[in-house]
């Protein structure tokens, strides 16, 4: 396999991003769990991208490999998700029986995440037609490069037992469970820096 590479997005390829990590997460456990309906991921997974990571494509730390085909959106240090935003569009978006679970679900993953400073990869995800071609870890590597640099810690959730495996191999230990109700296993993954 060739050398993969990945480069910097730029705030023009926000859409682009977007409609890869759409794609890319339309049939994930974690994420269909909260977004059920086809038509309400479609309509709101867009959105919370945005209120999740949408601070890299500002802070320029949206980085995209193969035209697109594949996306990691990384939070810097002292950069977070708009959490209120994301409260307020899961109380529009999730049916009001299934509310208690997310919101519960929800709660689990900000204990986990880290106080101190760290680079956090919010999403990353590859077009379903470019899997296995090595985007997830040259994605990673990119930035992984940079907190071993700057001796920083690098955090995410797995949303698989196939993505926890391919963080493990850049790295990352499993410190803990995310689960609540009926939903599927997430795992938060720590790195120290190397």
């Amino acid at each position: 396999m060739a050398e993969v590479s990945a480069s910097v997005a730029t705030t023009t390829d926000e859409d682009r991003a977007i409609a890869t990590l759409t794609t890319a997460f339309a049939s994930d456990a974690v994420t269909r769990w909260f977004l059920r309906d086809a038509h309400f991921y479609l309509t709101y997974w867009p959105q919370l991208v945005q209120l999740i990571a949408g601070a890299a494509f500002t802070g320029g730390t949206a980085d995209a490999i193969d035209d697109h085909g594949g996306v990691a959106l990384w939070l810097a240090p002292g950069v977070a998700s708009d959490d209120e935003g994301i409260g307020a569009l899961a109380a529009e978006a999730i049916p009001e029986a299934e509310q208690e679970d997310v919101f519960a679900f929800m709660m689990q993953i900000a204990e986990y995440h880290p106080q101190e400073p760290h680079w956090y990869l919010a999403l990353l995800g590859v077009d379903p037609t470019k899997q296995g071609r090595g985007y997830g870890s040259a994605l990673l590597a990119s930035t992984l490069e940079r907190c071993d640099r700057d001796r920083m810690p690098a955090y995410l959730e797995a949303s698989s037992p196939r993505n926890k495996a391919l963080y493990e191999r850049h790295g990352f230990v499993e410190v803990g469970l995310i689960q609540a109700g009926s939903s599927p296993p997430m795992w938060p993954m720590l790195r120290t820096a190397r």
